[in-house]
């Protein structure tokens, strides 16, 4: 039998690592995939070496690219990462976009697939509990597909790319729920943008307060080491 091929990209993230767990479920030799970009928070890639050992991926590529040459973000330039502004409602995208990122990750991604022969590229994008990026959309996600199969040899050739993003009509609490059931480590997963030296999360970015209400909503216990405990999910 043929093995199943497929690449995921892994932040280190709640939602990547759900992400991966889907993609296990789903039978796939998984090589994961994550991005040195010169991210504040790099502390994530810790997490994601971490995961894909624990997860047993076949594979676990690092790929280097600084987008601090770019700038342009909190994450990536000397901007102060926003504290206790998080609004659902929000229509206005945060500082902490980064210009193009997931373009640019699924583009490696899909590369890389070209060459382990993999034909599913899995992203942990989501549309709902999320601050606003326009490159969590469905669209967004959709058009990326088009163009995977007209870019690449596999592409015109026939044998198609799928993009899939399994998580990106979920709510977090949803996502939560569902990677405790596939039996995912949280206290392995990281999250916050603007994390101490020593890994604390700060419990207030953006990302703090998603993944914090997310475990509330959820009703499982955040694992998560913030800088406060009152920044601490109940238990």
């Amino acid at each position: 039998m043929t093995e199943r091929r497929a690449i995921v990209l892994l932040s280190g993230g709640i939602d990547s690592a759900t992400t991966l767990a889907i993609a296990k479920r789903q039978g796939f030799a998984v090589t994961a995939l994550s991005v040195d970009y010169g991210q504040r928070h790099r502390i994530e890639l810790l997490a994601a070496k971490a995961l894909a050992e624990k997860m047993g991926c076949r594979r676990h590529v690092n790929v280097p690219i600084d987008l601090r040459q770019i700038g342009g973000s909190a994450l990536t330039d000397s901007i102060d990462v926003p504290k206790d502004h998080y609004r659902p409602d929000d229509k206005e995208i945060p500082i902490t976009y980064v210009p193009a990122r997931n373009t640019i990750f699924l583009s490696i991604a899909l590369g890389l697939a070209e060459v382990e022969n993999a034909r599913d590229i899995f992203i942990g994008a989501n549309a709902l509990d999320y601050s606003g990026y326009p490159d969590c959309r469905p669209a967004f996600i959709e058009t990326f597909e088009t163009l995977a199969n007209v870019a690449t040899k596999a592409g015109v050739e026939g044998d198609a790319i799928r993009i899939q993003a399994p998580l990106l009509t979920m709510t977090k609490a949803e996502i939560i729920r569902l990677g405790a059931e596939l039996g995912i480590d949280f206290a392995l997963t990281t999250s916050c943008y603007d994390p101490t030296t020593d890994g604390l999360a700060c419990g207030h970015c953006d990302s703090c307060t998603i993944r914090r209400s997310g475990f509330i909503s959820a009703g499982v216990v955040d694992p998560t080491c913030y800088v406060t405990e009152k920044a601490r999910s109940p238990r």
